[in-house]
């Protein structure tokens, strides 16, 4: 019997995982050779499961995923496994929300046009004069004032995937006064996945917070996209299959919605000769939402913490549902 980490992790870790296992065996392979060897013996395991892996292993009862997405993970023979799967799920939730209202804010008050402003230290309001005046009304001058600025309170999110991420994000527009709205397979505050359409023509700001599954590949494509209003704006944090690119810049160039801003790519690296990359209103930054310097330590909780609970016999956090890649 052993806990089995493959490919093999740096000594701190180490420690700290074997200060958690008592006198528990742990294997910390280095080569896949190792791994191969030891798994036989293994009652757990944590790194990255491979087909010939499994195959050898004959006490496996939990697997803990290195990723919280699960889409390069994920094999037939692992969903068929009687084992227990866990992800990383929850770890980014609240910086990867800080993210969504770092777009959100740079579109609400067009610093991503203010900015290209200063580079060419150009001093003009979005809207032209009448945007600038506090006490000037009529037409015209509300005209200038809606094009430069866009107010939150009042307006509507539209969240795609009511998980961790999703419901952090959603507590954060909240205490902006906006309203919101989702749509989840198995969260029952939010509306069934049948009803995006009606989620879309109802929000001024859809974030995507949804993994990569069978059935979010894809999902928004040109005519899913198109449902959205003129005026609004679509943010995706969640992975980069869920969105066609190609879609998403004919609907951008044909000025269907407002604008967009992508964390993630249907292609990554997103290709340097890519229209998006020369579009004002979007915002593109490099899989980085969910970068911070608090995700180590709680990474390493998460395994020692589930460690602890596999040998007390207690509930595991994150279980996954492995048909359903979540």
């Amino acid at each position: 019997m052993s806990l089995l980490i493959y490919p093999a992790i740096d000594k701190t870790r180490l420690e700290a995982i074997r200060a958690a296992a008592g006198g528990y065996p742990v294997v910390n392979a280095a080569t896949e050779t190792g791994a191969l060897a030891a798994i036989p013996a293994a009652e757990a395991f944590f790194g990255k499961i491979t087909p010939s892996l499994l195959a050898r292993a004959g006490k496996l009862r939990w697997v803990q995923s290195a990723t919280a997405s699960l889409e390069h993970y994920i094999f037939p023979e692992l969903v068929e496994h009687p084992c227990t799967l866990t992800n990383m799920r929850g770890l980014y939730s609240d910086v990867i929300a800080e993210h969504v209202f770092a777009y959100i804010l740079t579109f609400s008050r067009n610093l991503h046009i203010y900015l290209r402003q200063q580079r060419e230290h150009r001093y003009e309001p979005v809207g032209g004069e009448a945007a600038r005046s506090d006490f000037a009304s009529g037409p015209g001058v509300e005209s200038a004032i809606d094009r430069a600025h866009k107010h939150l309170t009042g307006s509507t999110m539209g969240i795609v995937g009511l998980g961790g991420i999703g419901t952090e994000v959603a507590a954060r527009a909240r205490a902006f006064g906006m309203q919101v709205i989702a749509v989840d397979p198995i969260n029952a505050d939010a509306w069934p996945l049948e009803r995006l359409h009606e989620l879309l023509a109802q929000s001024d700001w859809v974030v995507i917070a949804a993994p990569h599954t069978p059935l979010t590949c894809g999902l928004f494509d040109q005519p899913t996209i198109r449902q959205m209003r003129p005026s609004a704006y679509l943010i995706n944090i969640g992975r980069g299959a869920i969105v066609k690119l190609d879609a998403l810049t004919k609907c951008l160039q044909e000025k269907a919605i407002a604008g967009a801003a992508l964390d993630v790519f249907e292609t990554e690296p997103l290709p340097a000769d890519h229209p998006l990359w020369d579009m004002e209103n979007v915002i593109l930054t490099p899989h980085i939402a969910g970068n911070c310097t608090l995700i180590a330590a709680r990474h390493l909780s998460v395994v020692t913490e589930n460690l602890r609970r596999f040998l007390c016999g207690e509930p595991l956090r994150n279980v996954v549902r492995k048909t359903d890649w979540f």
